[in-house]
């Protein structure tokens, strides 16, 4: 108990602490900064929680450990914050892991979930949670922490989306469909065709919802780059990559809506008003390298890439300026992968 009160006095200290953190007690700062999910070796059960901060610009692993004692899991796949809470989605361990945002003690474990995905925060009582093998998406009562039911999908789920009284699912897996679900009654209200696998998607600062599609994982379609207008369903822009080789992932947005982010063999960046595809890369990809997925930071756009190696050993975190110099690489867990940025100790 003094160890926890210790911490949790700790992670309060304001930005301007200069005292280098001190890994092998627990003392580090938890200030500006992101919070990285390492994937581990599928089925090792070795999943875990990295911190990069911003105050010492140096990065923590094994945090989720090291403050509460076991593992995070097998493959930790996403992660989001809410209020005073962050939400990590443990993929095949079928929980979602409730945790404190500063103390990043364990408040919660949602269990009984089938492949859960991607968490969508609906409001402050209500989540929904995608899944990769079940045909349902899952019901989260925030309250108590329990599933309170389910929405048919009839097929698979990933990336999820809310814009205001609706909420926007795609069916990655073998999918080109985007399900449009009513908030309100946790019923589908339509659906929109899209390209092959749609995986990630995004907001602009004007309300328009990019898709990307990334063609199927034996490559034989093209892959799509899709911008849906949300009141109306309908799309009013389809960008189609120039060869079936194409691989694009992770899409993503800074922090203002304006430009869009994603990876294809390194890093692009593409304003939203664009008509054509970027022909090259912001980051180049280097040789022994695998870009695996990146993240926006969304106050001065920083381009944090997590390298996954060989999917094997751990990987690495780099950080680029918005202009693609590099910055920094430090070690991460074994497969880095969903970050999500904490920026004040407020936030």
């Amino acid at each position: 108990m003094k160890n926890l009160v210790k911490i949790t006095v700790l992670l309060l200290i304001v930005v301007s602490c200069t005292k280098t953190p001190d890994f092998s007690n627990l003392h580090y700062s938890f200030g500006g900064g992101v919070l990285i999910l390492n994937e581990g070796n599928f089925r090792g059960g070795n999943g875990s929680l990295s911190f990069y901060s911003y105050d010492s610009s140096k990065i923590f692993n094994d945090l989720f450990y090291n403050v509460n004692g076991r593992s995070l899991g097998d493959v930790p796949n996403s992660i989001v914050i809410k209020g005073d809470k962050a939400y990590i989605v443990v993929n095949n361990s079928g929980k979602i892991e409730v945790i404190d945002k500063a103390s990043l003690e364990s408040r919660a474990t949602i269990r009984g979930l089938i492949s859960p995905r991607n968490i969508g925060i609906i409001n402050d009582n209500k989540a929904y949670v995608s899944s990769l093998y079940s045909d349902s998406v899952a019901i989260l009562n925030l309250t108590d922490f329990s599933i309170s039911g389910y929405i048919n999908l009839r097929r698979t789920s990933e990336a999820i989306t809310v814009v205001g009284g609706k909420v926007f699912i795609s069916n990655w897996a073998g999918g080109k469909e985007i399900m449009v679900i009513s908030a309100i009654n946790d019923k589908v209200v339509d659906s929109i065709k899209v390209g092959i696998e749609p995986e990630s998607m995004v907001l602009d600062r004007f309300g328009k919802l990019w898709v990307l599609c990334n063609g199927g994982w034996a490559r034989q379609n093209y892959a799509e780059l899709i911008e849906i207008n949300p009141p109306t369903n309908s799309i009013e822009k389809t960008l189609v990559f120039p060869t079936k080789d194409a691989s694009p992932s992770c899409l993503s947005i800074d922090g203002i809506g304006q430009t869009l982010y994603f990876l294809d063999n390194g890093v692009r960046e593409m304003d939203i008003g664009s008509g054509v595809l970027p022909l090259i890369h912001l980051i180049e990809q280097k040789p022994g390298e695998y870009f695996y997925k990146i993240g926006i930071n969304p106050v001065n756009s920083d381009v944090f890439v997590t390298d996954a190696v060989d999917f094997a050993q751990q990987g690495y975190l780099s950080i680029y300026t918005p202009k693609g110099t590099f910055i920094s690489k430090m070690k991460a867990g074994i497969i880095p992968g969903s970050m999500c940025f904490k920026l004040r100790i407020n936030s």
